[in-house]
């Protein structure tokens, strides 16, 4: 490790269309940064204008770890981002860097910040007899299914959200515990102690709530216009991708896949694209409840200026020095 180089770790987070690439972008010329993503989608290949991934161009100028790292057919847990983040934090503590972790992905953010319970390794075999049943019954027949052993920890999942209800009666069946007591248990090891370092993050909040809405709109339609569609159909043409994988929940590739199931060659109808509009609000509000559940955390501080460069630098240029 560079001699001189302290060893802490800054985040920046935000909802969905908040400005965080620019941010961080921005920072990157004016510190020496690696730059970390957190976000659960950039991580696959062939996943481009649906995630609003900064352009080849961008990423040869400002490399991110962890972005375009698998092929859309894998499933990626949240052990696994910890343990990737972990090691490209690693990585640029060696080369005298700061580590700046960039993203919306909360629950990735989460894990890594306060570390996770040792939990069973995933079962392929006793996933695929769930995505089989998911399909038969729908996804609401699980989530009921988790209530019956593990009320506590169904209550903490959105009954639609598949990747965390199947995570759940997965540890329930393989260990014979619920999730939630083990949760309970076995306490993970936070990062400042994983990687014996500082740690401190910062949320943007200073785009009103009707100027976020605007600004999705233009997103969806702008990635609309750059041939979104026809990134979902190349993804539906892989043989081994089905809707069922955890990339093709992302928000919207789901909304597509089920619109070009049906209409494989046509335009993407009013419909759908006011359907995907509706899923990023909805993300978005989801972000922005995670960040207001932190504000109490000593780390984490609140950036509501307009224009957040100044602040955020002068505070980064303060906890680094």
């Amino acid at each position: 490790m560079h001699p001189a180089t302290p060893r802490r770790v800054v985040a920046l987070l935000g909802p969905t269309a908040s400005g965080k690439t620019e941010l961080a972008i921005r920072l990157a010329d004016q510190f020496d940064v690696s730059l970390i993503s957190v976000d659960s989608a950039m991580i696959y290949r062939g996943m481009d204008i649906g995630t609003a991934k900064p352009s080849i161009d961008t990423l040869q100028k400002y490399p991110h770890a962890l972005v375009n790292i698998l092929e859309p057919e894998i499933d990626y847990s949240v052990g696994d981002f910890v343990s990737a983040a972990d090691e490209a934090v690693e990585t640029a503590f060696e080369r005298g860097q700061i580590p700046l972790l960039v993203g919306g992905t909360m629950l990735y953010l989460r894990a890594f910040r306060e570390g996770i319970a040792e939990l069973p390794a995933r079962n392929p075999e006793f996933r695929e007899s769930l995505r089989l049943k998911a399909e038969e019954h729908g996804v609401s027949k699980l989530h009921a299914d988790l209530q019956q052993i593990d009320p506590q920890m169904a209550a903490r999942i959105h009954p639609n959200n598949y990747p965390r209800i199947e995570r759940a009666l997965e540890v329930c069946t393989v260990s014979g515990v619920p999730m939630s007591k083990l949760l309970r248990d076995r306490t993970g090891v936070p990062a400042t102690e994983r990687l014996r370092c500082q740690y401190c993050e910062y949320s943007l909040l200073h785009v009103p709530r009707e100027e976020l809405h605007r600004r999705i709109a233009a997103r969806v339609s702008a990635m609309l216009e750059a041939r979104f569609a026809d990134e979902v159909r190349d993804l539906m043409a892989r043989p081994n991708l089905s809707a069922n994988a955890m990339s093709m929940r992302a928000v919207g590739y789901r909304q597509l896949w089920r619109y070009l199931e049906s209409n494989p060659e046509g335009p993407v109808d009013t419909s759908t694209a006011e359907s995907i509009v509706a899923a990023t609000r909805q993300l978005a509000r989801r972000q922005l409840t995670w960040l207001r559940s932190w504000r109490n955390l000593s780390v984490h501080h609140e950036l509501v200026d307009q224009d957040p460069l100044t602040a955020l630098a002068a505070s980064i240029r303060a906890f680094v020095s």
